[in-house]
Parts: structure tokens; sequence; C-alpha cells
């Protein structure tokens, strides 16, 4: 498990989750409760160990009410691989799309990137001295030997190279050579795709065989005149990759994977069968059939290695307007035993969203205009008169949730956006008022034609 996770008690978690998602209490306890079991797991008999399955959770409610920002938040706070799906862009085996085992296959990728970036941190220091070095060897090429003449103040030729190399060593450092240019080799990667040629081929098998002939394949090297600054970036990624044990990388990266990984399958509810025995529905029952064995535990083979999918916490979302959790097949309703139906958004809760989270839309523009020495600032009776526009179109058109306050928003700032820093000068504050906002709105709440408000 990872350190942070260990510390954390369902009470916390809910509360890390309340600093951007705003009500919902219901569904951040369940993930809670979810998240903490797999440290209690983790710290069970290793003979329960095998035997615990996660609770998958299903998430039924409208688009915009937080599903997906519940998941993508829990994985964050527990440090977990995390990979977003799509129901509906799956297809049965046999015909041409995406295949469900490619969710676990993403997953993996994402454990990799995670577990290289960490590695990456760990070994920063030696690679930036590597780095360094090689640097310093461009612009002041090293003295090999001791020479025995003295030259200068009763110093040697190679002490006196050392002491030039540790002056600039120093305001390499410093970033005072970053504008400097300095020619270096860069390794080229060959665009060209790879094709096979003979009868259809899977996925992992196809890029197995693409990662063989690419390793075989010689790797050209491009003389390039960059920045210091840019050069170092480029050298730092080379020499951190050869301080990494790449299978060290991959072992972990399936543990993780197997053990804390997150797969978010969202717009269940599109592969649910309406009821009909032909046609569409056909397919749909096939992409629940082929989601199956993965939800339930099975292994899946990817580029990296064999995944077990077992201890994988499956966390799907629907709507559910038109279909209904029941119309799923019966097995797979099984394998989702915590359902939980999120909120429709109140006035209220569009307030506290406007106000409350780390990353509210009026803290990000505050810090948008910040960038150009603009101060911005909300009153109040502005934020309630926006919250209220905003659940009024989601009452009086489709309800999409708190991406209505996106729009809402973009329409009102759009023109001081635009003005900045040309019409409104740095080192202005300005205020947003309930007059501003009505004035900037009022056409569309006096005609009641919200159709600007589509996304």
């Amino acid at each position: 498990m990872t350190k942070k996770i260990d510390n954390l008690t369902p009470g916390q978690i809910v509360a890390e989750l309340d600093k951007y998602i705003i009500g919902q209490t219901e569904a951040k306890k369940n993930v809670a409760i979810a998240l903490r079991n797999r440290w209690r797991r983790m710290n069970a008999s290793p003979e329960m160990q095998a035997e615990i399955i996660p609770n998958n959770i299903l998430m039924i409610g409208s688009t915009g009410v937080g599903k997906t920002e519940i998941a993508r938040r829990l994985a964050k706070i527990a440090e977990a691989p995390f990979t977003k799906v799509e129901a509906s862009k799956f297809t049965e085996v046999g015909y041409v799309g995406r295949d469900v085992e490619s969710m676990v296959r993403d997953l993996v990728e994402q454990s990799i990137n995670m577990v290289k970036a960490a590695k990456k941190e760990e070994v920063k220091i030696k690679a930036q001295e590597a780095v360094e070095d090689k640097i310093l060897n461009i612009l002041i090429p090293p003295v090999t030997h001791k020479a025995s003449e003295v030259l200068q103040d009763g110093k040697s030729e190679y002490e006196l190279n050392q002491e030039t190399r540790e002056a600039f060593r120093q305001k390499l450092k410093k970033g005072e050579l970053n504008h400097r240019k300095i020619e270096i080799d860069i390794a080229q990667t060959s665009a060209a795709p790879i094709g096979v040629m003979g009868g259809p081929i899977d996925e992992v098998s196809m890029m197995n065989i693409q990662e063989m002939i690419g390793g075989l394949m010689p790797k050209n090297k491009k003389k390039r005149k960059v920045s210091i600054e840019e050069a170092q970036k480029i050298m730092l990624e080379e020499e951190s990759s050869k301080l990494i044990d790449m299978d060290e990388v991959k072992e972990e990266a399936i543990w993780k994977a197997e053990n804390l990984g997150i797969i978010f399958i969202d717009e269940i509810d599109k592969v649910a069968s309406s009821g009909s025995k032909a046609g569409p529905d056909v397919s749909r029952e096939g992409v629940q059939r082929d989601l199956l064995p993965i939800v339930e535990g099975s292994t899946v083979n990817t580029k990296h290695g064999a995944i077990k999918t077992d201890h994988i916490l499956f966390i799907a979302a629907g709507a559910f307007h038109v279909s209904k959790p029941s119309d799923l097949i019966p097995e797979l309703q099984g394998r989702f035993p915590i359902r939980v139906e999120l909120e429709s958004l109140t006035e209220e809760n569009f307030l506290q969203i406007l106000k409350a989270p780390k990353n509210a839309l009026t803290k990000q523009y505050q810090a948008m205009l910040e960038a150009e020495d603009i101060q911005l600032q909300f009153e109040e009776d502005a934020l309630k008169e926006l919250a209220s526009i905003a659940y009024q179109a989601n009452t009086e058109m489709e309800n999409i949730g708190a991406r209505r306050l996106q729009t809402v928003m973009s329409l009102l700032l759009n023109d001081i956006l635009f003005d900045v820093p040309e019409r409104i000068a740095p080192g202005t504050t300005l205020s947003i008022g309930k007059e501003l906002v009505r004035q900037k709105l009022s056409n569309l709440i006096k005609n009641k034609d919200l159709s600007q408000y589509i996304l």
C-alpha cells in the first residue's frame, strides 16, 4: 500500500473528497469504505487476502453531478493507477472496435508511468549530476591527466581546468547559462508504422511484435543545437532512464495495478438492454458478457506481462434515464453489489461549487487573470445570481449538472478575458457584482431562450 492511504481513515478520505466535490455524501462514504477495505485486506492474514474481493460500486446519477470526479479524486488520494473508459465505445468480440480487455491494458500503462515517474524522482539527484558533467564536458572539455608543468599561480593545467569547471557548474545550477546554446545528440525514433502480413492479429501480439522489431532497429542519433535549459530536460530524461531497472518497474507496476488499480466504467447504462431481443440490444448484451469475466476476475495478457483482475476496484456509472440497472444482465449486476444514487444538484450546491472547492471555477479565473496582474473579485450576491441562473438553466433544459457553470461563467467573463491586457491595464482590480451578472445574462433570463447554454 502507499504511505498516504495507510494513514487515512474513511472519515479522512471523505474530508479529502470534500475539498473538491460538493454534496454526494453517500457516494463519498461508499468509495471511502472501498478504499479503506483495500488497506484492511492487505493487512489481513495471507490466506484471507486472496479470498477478500472488492465491493465494486455502481453510481447512478445524471451527468455533471460528480461521478467521474469522485472516482478520479479517489485514485489521487490513494496514489493508485486509474483509468476511465466509456462502455459505449466497446464492441462485442468479433466486431470492429475496442475490446474490453483494452481497459486493463490501459490501467497497466498508467501504472507503469506512475512507477517510472516515482523511480525517476528517486534517481533525480544522481541523474542531474550526470547531466551537469555531460554539459560541462561540452562547454569545458576536461583535462584527462594531471599536467606536471606549473602554468599560473603555482597551479597545474589540471587544477585550473577543475576550478573553471566548478565555477561553470555553479553557474549551471543557478540557471545563469540557461539561454546559451550547445550541440547535443538526440535519439531519433522511427515514426513509420510496422505492418504485419497475414490473418487477423490481436492487439497485445501486435504491440509485442512492434516493440520487438523496434528494439532490433538501430537507434539513430541526430545532432541538434538547443539551449542549455532544454538540453538539461532532454538529457535528464535519458540519464534517468539509464538508472532505472525496467524489470523492477514492470514488476511493481503490475502489483500496483492488480492490488490498487481503479477502473471507472462510464456510460454503463448505454450497454443495458432495453427489452428487445434483436438489433443493437444483442451487441449490448455481448459487451456486458465480455465485461463479466474481467470484473469477476480473470487474467489479461499485456505487453508488460499477465495481470489478474480479481482485486481491481471497478466503479461503474450511468444516468439510467432510458434503461434501469435491472436491465443489465443479472450476472453483471451481481458484480456491482454497492449501488449509490447521486443527488441532482440544488441551487445551494451550485453556490458552494462556485466558492468552496480548491479548484472552483472562480479560483481558476482569478488565477488566470492574476497572470495578467489583474485582481478579480466576486461579490456574494453575484455568486448567488450565477448559481440561480445555472440552476434555472438546468431546470428548464437538459440537466447537465455542474458543467452548466462553465458555460455561465464563460458568458459572463469572455468580454473581460478578451479586453485584458489591451483595454484593461495590468494592476486593475475588477469586481463582479450582481448587476453585472444580470446585465450580461438578462436577455437569456427574460426570453427564456437558453440555447446558448448548450455545450
